[in-house]
């Protein structure tokens, strides 16, 4: 059955008024005119078919039925306030499921999520790794953590750091007898390699590196399986910004040589645009850029690190013309998602 309700706007003239006993106090608690509260009581009486206030000797005087209605309207009023509280409550806590790359959740995501756990306790983090781009549509997700160009019409998007490509190792690998000083150290250690070869021989084209056998090193099928390999010393690997950033900022892994192929991809936190600014996504979206800024800058303060390592420091150099190489990393960029 349809419900005959007043219009919201009377209502909150009427409770105002009634409280100031004032039309002008009323109005300028509304941020609006004195005549505009008069009105819309005066409409509100006509609908009620009954007087709510007496004007006596420029008073405003509330009447007995106008008494009775105030409860049951402040009544109204306080259990649509406790309401709204709790749906903006669930908003700001309850469940917060996220997807991400096996890749990305194991070597970024999973070692810091006991600070953000430490920081929301109400916010009831799931996370959820997989390689496929879930439709926000048909699944129970809040948001994703994707690796690609960032063009996905119909979502929200914000990059959250810029990716490079660039040799990786075990620091043990830079000290003493044979350590690497230069790329042309390679031909005497391991290239480790994901998916295929192809990277390392493009990373050596550009880098105009000759003397170093590229055909040859184990396979790995994911970049974290190579990157722990370069932890361990087995050799050395190319990886990228965000999978390598935590085991180079506790000093696990080193970089090295300073070139460095900007990588055609990055990691994008992706979510409906009907719920970006949820207070509980806003709050994990936030975090995310926060870590990956902390990253950024303690890479930097590595680069005094690398520097007394004998390697000349990365952030100092940089590939000028690599547009043309971009496309060749394009298709195996897959691999290190």
């Amino acid at each position: 059955m349809l419900r005959r309700l007043p219009s919201l706007n009377a209502l909150k003239a009427f409770e105002a008024a009634a409280r100031h006993e004032s039309f002008t106090k009323a109005a300028d608690e509304l941020s609006v005119t004195q005549g505009a509260v008069s009105h819309q009581v005066k409409a509100l009486e006509a609908e009620l078919g009954l007087r709510l206030f007496n004007r006596e000797r420029q008073r405003l005087v509330i009447t007995d039925a106008g008494r009775s209605y105030l409860e049951v309207v402040r009544d109204a009023f306080d259990r649509l306030a406790v309401g709204t509280h709790r749906v903006l409550q669930l908003q700001q806590s309850g469940v917060l499921t996220v997807t991400t790359s096996p890749n990305f959740a194991g070597k970024w995501l999973v070692h810091r999520l006991g600070r953000f756990v430490e920081a929301h306790p109400d916010i009831d983090l799931r996370v959820s790794a997989s390689l496929q781009h879930i439709d926000f549509t048909q699944e129970d997700i809040d948001l994703a953590v994707r690796h690609g160009d960032g063009q996905w019409p119909g979502l929200h998007v914000t990059r959250l750091c810029a990716e490079e490509l660039f040799p990786i190792c075990s620091p043990k690998l830079m000290r003493g007898r044979g350590a690497l000083r230069s790329p042309a150290d390679l031909a005497r250690r391991t290239l480790l390699h994901v998916n295929d070869r192809w990277d390392w021989s493009r990373w050596l084209e550009a880098a105009q590196v000759a003397g170093v056998d590229a055909d040859h090193g184990p396979i790995f099928n994911q970049a974290s399986m190579a990157i722990d390999a370069a932890i361990d010393g087995q050799g050395v690997a190319l990886a990228r910004t965000a999978l390598a950033a935590w085991d180079l900022c506790a000093g696990r892994l080193a970089r090295p040589f300073a070139f460095a192929l900007k990588a055609p991809y990055a990691y994008w936190i992706v979510c409906p645009k009907s719920t970006a600014n949820l207070p509980k996504i806003a709050t994990f979206r936030d975090w995310l850029l926060a870590e990956a800024a902390e990253d950024a800058r303690r890479m930097r303060a590595a680069d005094v690190l690398t520097t007394r390592l004998g390697a000349v420091p990365y952030s100092s150099m940089r590939i000028s013309k690599a547009g043309a190489r971009n496309d060749a990393l394009r298709a195996s960029d897959r691999a290190f998602i």
